[in-house]
């Protein structure tokens, strides 16, 4: 049996519907019992930072999703990393056979907010003697109809990329591939980049959203000092806005850029097109940009 953390997020959403299309035995942990039934299929109620949750969560576990937002770091600290590995040590504990993880693009020691963090988690998921297998997803498609992908009050798309590129991956996508690997063979011991089809710059990103939407969405770019301001003025600590907007700025580099074949490699189809997410997403962007505008 499969137990999936972050069952009810983007990714895993997605993945409880594969496995159980495929009448794959899997569990979701969820925080919420009514979310957890609401998933239409098994499911144990549990905290990360609750031990004895996790331990019966993982009770006749074979094989292990990890997946959870991290929580956004308070004084330096990241939660996520403390939370993952302790869940990783509880995985093997239980006789877990193979973690597949989900992790971020390229992640990297001394990495700022989640790039550092997976890092370490990596790190320590390679180093306890599990199988394992790590998913480095770019940037999701999802995030311009949950809330995060930077709209402003008027509409508009906002950040510091310039004329970057990014291959934007639909989190359907990155569930198939975990699904593959979850109940199968293959990818022991290796990590995947994963990203869309194509490299869009978020001024074409606009121009699509634009087309889906029939009303005219413009990409606003603003300067690090001017974004880590905005970013600041809603809440968020000025370090983290800092780190936000040093992460965009190595987005303009051209970072996250490339495209690659692992979808294809893993599914054996082509990933989804931001004009496929688009079709599938339209009336959830459209009610997102009306919220924000009021």
């Amino acid at each position: 049996m499969i137990l999936v953390t972050g069952a009810t997020g983007s990714i895993g959403r997605a993945l409880m519907r594969q496995l159980r299309h495929d009448g794959v035995a899997a569990r979701a942990l969820v925080r919420d019992e009514a979310k957890g039934r609401a998933l239409g299929g098994e499911f144990a109620v549990g905290d990360f930072d609750d031990p004895r949750s996790i331990a019966a969560a993982l009770n006749g576990i074979d094989r292990l999703f990890l997946n959870g937002a991290g929580a956004q770091p308070a004084d330096g600290e990241q939660p996520m990393v403390r939370q993952q590995t302790a869940i990783i040590d509880a995985a093997r504990a239980a006789g877990v056979d193979r973690v597949v993880k989900v992790s971020v693009w390229h992640a990297h020691e001394g990495g700022r907010l989640a790039e550092g963090a997976h890092w370490q988690i990596e790190q320590h998921l390679k180093g306890s003697g599990l199988g394992w297998s790590v998913l480095q997803p770019s940037g999701f498609m999802q995030n311009f109809v949950t809330g995060q992908g930077s709209f402003s009050a008027d509409g508009n798309l906002v950040g510091a990329y310039g004329d970057a590129a990014i291959s934007y991956i639909d989190c359907e996508d990155i569930a198939a591939c975990a699904a593959t690997l979850l109940t199968g063979p293959r990818g022991d011991g290796e990590t995947f980049l994963l990203s869309g089809p194509q490299a869009l710059t978020h001024t074409q990103i606009a121009e699509k959203l634009s087309a889906a939407l029939g009303r005219t969405v413009r990409y606003v770019n603003l300067p690090a000092d001017e974004l880590v301001a905005a970013l600041t003025s809603q809440g968020l600590p000025p370090q983290f806005a800092e780190d936000v907007a040093v992460l965009m700025q190595g987005v303009a580099r051209g970072v996250p850029a490339p495209t690659t074949t692992a979808v294809r490699d893993l599914t054996g189809r082509a990933p989804r097109t931001f004009d496929d997410f688009l079709t599938a997403h339209r009336e959830d962007l459209a009610a997102l940009l009306v919220a924000a505008h009021r």
